[in-house]
């Protein structure tokens, strides 16, 4: 019989030999971006993965698209008419510290298609303005947010649950040294 874990064993042997988990970030553009908008989305993405303990090697596909897009997408995915700054789409019903595992992987990649993410990149620099903090940091903040979403947090309720997932988000933004500073002069 097959055992899918014999097919996968490559990547426990990458894991004990401490070979770098190699990831992968797709970035759709729908609206103009500039190239290190898109290095800044990859970087959160990474770091929340490694933040997080990730070591089975993952796709995280993302959208990047104005208020319009995202409007659109929420509309259509959630019944909800009105533009918001993020939306993710987990691939797995995952719980929070839970990982992918290796034989959910694609066997075209060998990686597991974590997910898909919507950033609306107009809503980012609109509430960067607003809270007084650099476009950086809201981008940032705004992919890290979508990865932890993709890997089962909630923010549902204002107790435990959103506590948690905002104590991660901060721990891996403070791993990037994007801190709540002041705002930065780009």
């Amino acid at each position: 019989m097959f055992d899918l874990s014999d097919y996968f064993s490559y990547n426990r042997r990458q894991r004990e030999e401490g070979w770098p988990i190699e990831h992968e970030v797709y970035i759709d553009a729908e609206v103009e971006t500039p190239p290190a908008v898109e290095e800044q989305i990859r970087r959160a993405v990474l770091a929340a993965l490694e933040g997080e303990g990730i070591d089975t090697p993952c796709i995280v596909e993302v959208c990047v698209t104005d208020e319009e897009g995202i409007r659109q997408t929420n509309l259509e995915m959630r019944g909800v008419d009105r533009p918001t700054d993020v939306l993710s789409f987990p691939m797995f019903e995952l719980s929070p510290g839970e990982k992918p595992q290796a034989d959910w992987a694609d066997p075209d990649t060998d990686k597991v298609l974590l997910g898909d993410m919507m950033l609306s990149l107009e809503r980012a620099r609109t509430q960067a303005a607003e809270y007084g903090h650099s476009p950086e940091r809201e981008v940032c903040y705004l992919a890290v947010h979508s990865v932890l979403h993709l890997l089962g947090y909630d923010h549902l309720d204002e107790g435990p649950m959103k506590a948690q997932m905002r104590q991660r988000e901060e721990a891996i933004l403070g791993a990037l040294g994007i801190t709540r500073g002041e705002p930065d002069e780009n």
